[in-house]
C-alpha cells in the first residue's frame, strides 16, 4: 500500500508542472489541505495531509476527483480515493468549487465524503473551505 501512494505522490507531483495547479484548506473535525492538478476537461488527481494533528497521527489521502459539471464559475465533482494513518480506508467525495470573482483564481468549496474505514466502520466527513488556483496565461 505504501508504494502505490508513493508512485501516486510521485506521478501527481511529476505533473504539476504540466497542469492547472490548485491549493486548497478544508475546514472540519478532520481538516486538510490539499494540491491538486487538472489532467485534460474532467479529472482532478488530489493529494491531501491533515492538519491540526500531532505527526504521528498525520494522515495521508490521495483522491482522484471526476468533475460532473464544470463551467468558468463553479466545477462540481464526485471522487474515489484512499486514506492512510488515521481512520485508514476509502474516501469517496462528492463537492463543489465556486469562483464568484472576476478573476478565477480564488474560491471556496463545499464537501461531503464518507470514509469506508478498515477497522472502525464508517465516519461522515462534511467540510468546507478556501482554494487558489495558479491560473496559466
Amino acid at each position: 500500500m505504501k508504494k502505490i501512494l508513493f508512485t501516486a505522490i510521485f506521478g501527481l507531483f511529476s505533473l504539476l508542472s504540466y497542469s492547472q495547479t490548485t491549493v486548497s484548506y478544508h475546514q472540519s473535525n478532520l481538516p486538510f489541505v490539499g494540491i491538486n492538478t487538472q489532467l485534460g476537461e474532467r479529472w482532478l488527481p488530489e493529494l491531501r495531509i491533515g492538519t491540526d494533528n500531532f505527526v504521528e497521527n498525520l494522515s495521508l489521502e490521495v483522491v482522484g476527483n471526476y468533475m460532473v459539471k464544470s463551467d468558468e464559475d463553479k466545477q462540481i465533482y464526485l471522487g474515489l480515493g484512499g486514506r492512510l494513518n488515521l481512520f485508514e480506508g476509502v474516501v469517496v467525495p462528492l463537492g463543489i468549487n465556486y469562483y464568484p470573482f472576476d478573476k478565477k483564481d480564488f474560491g471556496f468549496h463545499m464537501e461531503a465524503a464518507p470514509i469506508i474505514t478498515f477497522n472502525n466502520g464508517a465516519l461522515f466527513r462534511a467540510s468546507f473551505g478556501i482554494r487558489y488556483r495558479f491560473l496559466k496565461d
